[in-house]
């Protein structure tokens, strides 16, 4: 575990593979600490021969709490501070949900440090996923998690109940994982005021259609068919406003990354870094 900077937010991070293999930095979705990109995914990374980064966003893990509001501009800074810390000039990007807002940012303002984009159960706008099915799911999200875990034991059963209202419905959940995250997140999870900061901060940043257009990295924007928080649409507007990007689909897919997916996710991302 290593610790840079941006400003005075502190910024955990940690790294797979050899430094000659191919940079790659992963950032994850709201509240959610770096351990939420598996071990084994990483690892799998690197046997295709990439240099894989994982961080803190701010706001979770073991990065600082911010102690004012901010927007995807500064999540998109961070980032950059942890390619800084790498020694990285440039990279490429795999970001999940509100970490495929950031890396999005990232590829728009600061064009000359991605070498690609993969941009993961995402949108260019906080508010282009909306529809029945995404508000039900967010009422059950709100009911399931409104208490406190007072615990580690009952940070695992909160997040298993995350899990089996967002998550795929075509692959089974790998509850003992799941499990472990929270248990070894638990100190450091990210309360209610750091997470009302992060869900502000996309939906200050609007609509970055636009913005995207900047985009000059090849990308790739993958969407799971059965994903109730980022459905396929908000895949294709994301797609649709970044030049070039291609929009690939999986059935049963929700909004987590299923191991039985691994393979082809890997072989895709590996595929347009060799384009970047």
């Amino acid at each position: 575990m290593n610790t840079t900077n941006n400003g005075d937010i502190d910024l955990a991070y940690e790294t797979f593979g050899a430094a000659k293999g191919l940079p790659l930095l992963l950032i994850q979705g709201a509240s959610a600490p770096m351990i939420g990109w598996h071990d084994e995914f990483c690892a799998a990374l690197v046997a295709r021969g990439f240099h894989v980064a994982r961080f803190d966003n701010r706001d979770a893990g073991r990065s600082s709490r911010a102690r004012k509001r901010y927007t995807l501009t500064e999540m998109a800074a961070d980032g950059i501070a942890v390619l800084d810390a790498l020694g990285w000039s440039g990279a490429h990007l795999a970001g999940v949900s509100l970490g495929g807002m950031i890396a999005q940012v990232m590829a728009a303002r600061h064009v000359d440090r991605v070498l690609s984009l993969t941009s993961m159960s995402s949108a260019p706008d906080p508010f282009v996923r909306w529809d029945r099915r995404t508000t039900l799911a967010i009422l059950k999200f709100l009911a399931a998690t409104r208490k406190k875990p007072g615990g580690p034991k009952a940070a695992e059963e909160k997040l298993l109940k995350v899990f089996r209202i967002f998550g795929s419905t075509g692959y089974p959940h790998d509850e003992a994982w799941i499990r472990r995250i929270a248990r070894d997140g638990f100190e450091h999870r990210t309360d209610f005021a750091a997470a009302k900061r992060q869900a502000r901060a996309a939906r200050a940043s609007g609509d970055r259609t636009a913005e995207l257009a900047a985009v000059e990295a090849p990308t790739l924007v993958i969407a799971g068919e059965a994903d109730p928080v980022q459905p396929v649409r908000a895949g294709r507007a994301t797609a649709d406003a970044i030049p070039g990007a291609r929009l690939v689909t999986y059935p049963g897919m929700g909004h987590d990354l299923p191991r039985e997916l691994w393979p082809a996710v890997i072989d895709e991302i590996h595929a347009l870094a060799a384009k970047g």
